[in-house]
């Protein structure tokens, strides 16, 4: 019985989709199967006079694909594009270097009024975008893929290692999520990360922000991505500028800076809000409650109220790689690329500079008085900034840093590995089915909507498979649920 199969992919220049188109001529019969891989996909079959009409026919289809950018492919082995990888500068140079700033190339670093008042600092071999802070403790990752979770004192309590450099760390109410070079945004609050969203390889990605299982995207080309919490593309958009180097994003917009300022669009249908210009491109941004700040090129941090009227811009000396707020900008800090950091009061008036003596500050986090920040030596530093360690940091009266060492890097972390359990009389049970094209996960233990999707990462899913975690929580939004903890496959 002769027998031909056709399988063809393809992937969306912007976007998560990656499809398959699968045509099997076999005797009479002509197949046609379609979906998203790693999905089983709809299928549809046809009889005609001959294997000969029926190839004939099959190929037309193919051809038709072909011609909308589908590729031939092998089944089971994605022809993957090499991504492209961009990482911010990690250029840092010393203070009272003559090197002008990379802003205007005008002016140059003036000297900070003294070292920064360092409480402890746990280095690493890699440079260090991702931080992280809360009640809990500390979170960084560096370049080489390794994440920390730290106490507040520097003890280390936890690590992972992803397959790429870690470009972000996000938080999204409970959850704390990894950005990775790799392209996948991983999920970290169960005992090993587990992929929750998977960025399409044309996107060259510069940053990522989540609020309410929306994940933001910002890329080389100045283009925003937002895909919702089944890793779908909800909408995307090109900006005036190019290099978005700041997205974040809140309950109901989304905040994008880029080589031509800061643009705000709305969550739900990327309908542009606002945008203000900047005296130089965006490399960093922060939010507060009502405010957003962008950390700029041309030694400045811009603050913007959330409906787009131009707040305050607060002065440096460098370019600004990083910045940060304290209780919605009564405080506002930035890292320059000279090693520095500033502080200034509500009013924009700056209070003081310092010297961090242990690198540029890539990124920060302000928290009960203390600021963190992750830097170009792969540190991850614990700075006292309550006005009287400041003023004798002024002075001159610094007592010596803790220096704290990072533990051997561990193997990287196998996010697909699932333990078993037949135990069902605890925790939440979930089971996969299959949606029409889709595998979903729905709520099988009883008290929750049965008809709701639960937030499940897809490289686990199996038809017909059940799973046990150990909490759901509805998301704020409503509609389906997310999950906490770790997850077991159930036997």
């Amino acid at each position: 019985m002769p027998k031909e199969i056709i399988y063809l992919e393809y992937s969306e220049d912007v976007g998560s989709s990656h499809k398959f188109y699968e045509v099997t001529i076999e005797d009479t019969s002509l197949t046609i199967r379609y979906g998203r891989i790693g999905e089983p996909g709809t299928s549809s079959s046809s009889s005609f006079a001959s294997f000969e009409d029926a190839k004939k026919a099959g190929e037309k289809k193919a051809n038709e694909k072909r011609k909308k950018g589908y590729t031939d492919a092998v089944m089971g082995v994605r022809l993957k594009k090499s991504r492209t990888i961009t990482r911010r500068p990690v250029v840092s140079f010393s203070t009272g270097s003559s090197s002008s700033s990379g802003g205007s190339g005008k002016s140059k670093s003036s000297s900070p009024s003294g070292k920064a008042p360092v409480l402890w600092k746990f280095g690493t071999p890699s440079a260090a975008f991702g931080i992280f802070v809360n009640e809990h403790g500390c979170w960084m990752g560096n370049q080489d893929g390794s994440i920390f979770a730290l106490d507040h004192s520097g003890n280390v309590i936890n690590q992972f290692r992803l397959p790429e450099g870690v470009k972000c760390l996000v938080s999204d109410q409970r959850w704390i999520y990894a950005g990775c070079d790799d392209g996948n945004v991983y999920d970290l609050t169960g005992k090993i990360p587990r992929i929750a969203y998977e960025v399409n390889e044309d996107v060259d990605i510069y940053w990522l922000d989540i609020a309410n299982a929306y994940l933001g995207v910002s890329d080389a080309s100045g283009n925003v991505l937002i895909v919702n919490y089944e890793d779908e593309s909800h909408w995307h958009k090109k900006s005036k500028g190019a290099g978005g180097w700041m997205v974040r994003c809140d309950d109901t917009a989304v905040y994008h800076g880029h080589s031509d300022g800061v643009t705000c669009y709305n969550l739900s249908d990327g309908t542009t809000l606002w945008h203000e210009e900047t005296g130089g491109g965006v490399l960093f941004g922060w939010q507060e409650k009502s405010k957003v700040f962008a950390g700029c090129g041309n030694s400045a941090v811009y603050s913007f109220e959330k409906n787009g009227k131009k707040d305050k811009v607060y002065k440096c000396d460098a370019t600004i790689y990083s910045c940060a707020a304290a209780e919605d900008g009564k405080y506002v800090f930035a890292g320059d690329n000279y090693s520095n950091i500033y502080c200034f009061n509500e009013s924009g008036e700056r209070l003081w500079k310092l010297a961090t003596g242990c690198g540029s500050a890539l990124s920060m986090q302000y928290f009960q008085e203390r600021l963190f920040v992750v830097t170009t030596e792969g540190a991850l530093a614990c700075i006292e900034v309550t006005d009287t360690a400041i003023e004798n940091a002024k002075q001159g009266k610094v007592s010596a840093a803790v220096n704290l060492k990072a533990p051997a890097p561990v193997t990287v972390s196998n996010s697909a590995h699932l333990d078993t359990t037949s135990d069902t009389s605890t925790g939440i049970i979930l089971k996969c089915i299959k949606d029409g094209t889709k595998l979903r996960v729905k709520v099988e233990t009883p008290g929750y909507h049965s008809d709701w999707n639960v937030q499940f990462p897809k490289d686990i899913r199996k038809d017909g498979e059940r799973y046990r975690v150990e909490e759901i929580v509805e998301s704020a939004g409503g509609g389906f649920y997310r999950i906490i903890g770790d997850i077991q496959k159930v036997l």
